[in-house]
């Protein structure tokens, strides 16, 4: 007869949801980057973007309608991921006995961070014609806005400006709600990224009217 310890295979279980949440971040720095690096490098290219720029739609229109297809991409990349947590839970002792409100905040987590990375592939397409210039660069702001702010502020500095790297550092707004606790400050954080960088793929565009 085999025993197994306290922490049984519900702990083993939420310990490889963990790992998957933990990784899947710097999986989206290459996957999302990759989504959106033509939405408008390709069109800039090809000098497709001058025939949708001439019919009637404004700026936002085209930049929402970009937006919305790459993050549904995403959002469609995670939905076979809950094939996982439903294995796991199945084979937890007893079935089902797992963190089910801890999973649920990773998820949501997990989107809010597809959104953001999202607008900020976006912009990168906007400010190109290349499309590998375009996604290493979105490959290297989604990076420092991750990892980069975040070993900032474990640096020998003022406690004022290690405050404000950690409230800049997605892997910290990103935590907290992966531990379940969600709090409209993070919330916050994350719409407004996607909303600056929208802004701003919104400035390089209206710029080149001119």
């Amino acid at each position: 007869m085999w025993f197994f310890p306290d922490t049984s295979i519900l702990d083993y279980g939420y310990a490889e949801l963990t790992g998957f949440f933990s990784l899947a971040p710097f999986l989206f720095m290459f996957l999302i980057p990759a989504v959106t690096m033509r939405s408008f490098a390709e069109e800039r290219r090809e000098g497709t973007y001058i025939l949708l720029a001439t019919r009637p739609l404004t700026d936002w229109q085209i930049i929402g309608a970009k937006y919305c297809a790459c993050l549904i991409l995403v959002l469609c990349a995670l939905i076979p991921t809950l094939i996982y947590y439903y294995s796991i839970s199945k084979l937890a002792m007893p079935a089902g006995n797992i963190d089910t409100g801890a999973v649920i905040g990773s998820y949501i987590g997990l989107l809010f961070l597809g959104a953001s990375f999202t607008a900020v592939g976006v912009f990168a397409s906007s400010i190109t014609r290349n499309q590998v210039i375009a996604f290493a660069i979105a490959v290297f702001l989604c990076f420092i806005m991750y990892n980069g702010f975040d070993a900032m502020a474990k640096m020998e500095l003022p406690n004022a400006l290690q405050h404000i790297f950690v409230f800049l550092s997605v892997n910290e707004h990103y935590q907290s709600i992966s531990r379940g606790v969600l709090d409209t400050r993070d919330a916050s954080y994350f719409l407004s990224l996607v909303t600056l960088f929208l802004l701003l793929t919104r400035f390089v565009l209206g710029g080149r009217k001119w």
